[in-house]
């Protein structure tokens, strides 16, 4: 065995064994932490069944019967260096295969976990390194309830949060009580953030930056900058911020309605980078000769700085306590490639949990939601004319390339404990015109999905 391969399973046996103790003294919720070590273990396997396809190309899924798997262990360690500061570091395990053997063929992927899975031997990284500094303005209490990355405490109503280092956009933008974990939640990406949010991150979904909350009775104002990658999708880090970045601005409102909870949430993010214009590469492509089987188009005219851009409304609203409503929509502008996230250039995600209570098995949770993906007229003129993006091109011929649809998903899944700390989910996805191709679909895709945190 070799000495990476030790530190591997190594890190893997401690996490488990540092989990089982963690199990035997849970934090009480009201007490206040200086330390924390959880943990999570998830398994997720997935099989689509064959499905119509009158043509296929090299970024297409494969319309035969294929499973798929993804599998990762992460450690949350945390401690406060001094007052109101917290430090955390997340060490990750995984590993997994996609279908196709590789990440193409959708819009929306199916398993939020793959951005991570780089093949069949698990791989040790560090997914998370950085610090949040809260300064307390007075007003009421209220309490921070242990979890992943949050030690338990009391805070000011009025404040200020400043997070800083390697993290995800995710991790302080877009958040959703119903619909934002693919390990506990919904799996499909339409449903872990807007799928148009084409938010700046590695190919992993993290990158380095900063990002601000400012609370204020009901209302948090959000703002930060975040480290893209040096080339689309890549996983090397582009750490020129003052040139190359991706920024964000989130306002939120909390509300009563009914009697009760509900949030709404508007985002407005800027990319800037070297991308390519669908232009400029459909330009490209009417000088060639024959369909392309690669990016060549996009990486021919890649040069100089472009902005994107887009905006989107978040809107969460528990109907009773047992029973959650939650609604995403997003436009970008979609003039230039794909930067770090998924192949979408408008997006909408809606849907209700029902949460396990309203039959007797509290832990456990069901949800439906519903998705509706868009791609702007100049990516689909770009992949109509035979190009080849990242994730979707299933140009087989000149005469075989985009029969555009918007891409429709329904999903709806249901959540088992097992015992306390594990769960079990079954999860169905029904998605119609696969990667917008009406020639192509539709797909039906299973889920079990085994999940464990301590």
């Amino acid at each position: 065995m070799s000495l990476f391969s030790l530190q591997r399973h190594t890190a893997c046996v401690v996490c488990s064994l540092a989990a089982v103790g963690t199990w035997a003294s849970p934090a009480e919720v009201d007490e206040t932490e200086d330390t924390t070590a959880r943990y999570q273990l998830t398994y997720n396997w997935q099989h689509h069944d064959a499905f119509r396809a009158n043509y296929s190309g090299t970024n297409s899924l494969s319309p035969h019967s294929e499973r798929m798997y993804t599998f990762s262990t992460t450690a949350h360690w945390g401690f406060r260096p001094w007052q109101d500061g917290e430090l955390y570091f997340n060490p990750e395990v995984a590993s997994g295969i996609p279908f196709s053997g590789n990440l193409v063929g959708l819009g929306g992927f199916t398993n939020g976990e793959i951005t991570r899975a780089g093949g069949s031997s698990p791989k040790l990284y560090r997914q998370r390194l950085f610090v949040r500094q809260t300064w307390n303005r007075g007003g009421e209490q209220e309490q921070v309830e242990p979890d992943f990355n949050q030690m338990a405490g009391w805070v000011s109503k009025n404040r200020f949060v400043l997070t800083a280092g390697n993290f995800s956009t995710l991790d302080v933008f877009d958040d959703n009580a119903y619909a934002k974990d693919p390990r506990t939640q919904f799996m499909n990406w339409g449903n872990w953030t807007y799928a148009s949010y084409d938010y700046a991150a590695d190919a992993r979904g993290f990158g380095w930056g900063f990002a601000g909350e400012w609370y204020q009775d009901n209302w948090v104002l959000r703002f930060g900058r975040m480290t893209g990658p040096k080339e689309p999708n890549g996983l090397p880090v582009d750490f020129a911020l003052g040139k190359h970045y991706g920024d964000q601005v989130e306002l939120e409102r909390g509300h009563m309605l009914a009697d009760q909870l509900g949030k709404v949430r508007v985002l407005a993010w800027r990319n800037r980078a070297q991308v390519a214009s669908f232009n400029d590469a459909t330009q490209w492509l009417q000088s060639q000769q024959g369909v392309q089987t690669t990016p060549d188009a996009l990486i021919a005219v890649r040069g100089g700085e472009k902005i994107k851009y887009g905006l989107g409304v978040n809107i969460e609203q528990a109907i009773q306590p047992s029973v959650g409503f939650f609604l995403r929509a997003m436009k970008a502008d979609g003039r230039t490639e794909t930067y770090a996230f998924t192949e979408a250039d408008g997006s909408l995600s809606t849907g209700l949990v029902f949460k396990g209570g309203l039959w007797g098995r509290t832990e456990d949770s069901v949800g439906v939601a519903f998705m509706h993906n868009t791609l702007s007229p100049e990516r689909r003129d770009f992949l109509a004319a035979g190009g080849m993006s990242y994730f979707i091109g299933d140009a087989a011929s000149a005469t075989q390339t985009l029969n555009y649809k918007p891409e429709q998903i329904l999903e709806a899944f249901y959540s088992f404990q097992m015992m306390r700390g594990t769960w079990l989910t079954t999860d169905y996805q029904r998605i119609q015109n696969p990667a917008y191709n009406a020639d192509r679909g539709p797909l039906n895709v299973y889920a079990l999905r085994f999940h464990a945190e301590f």
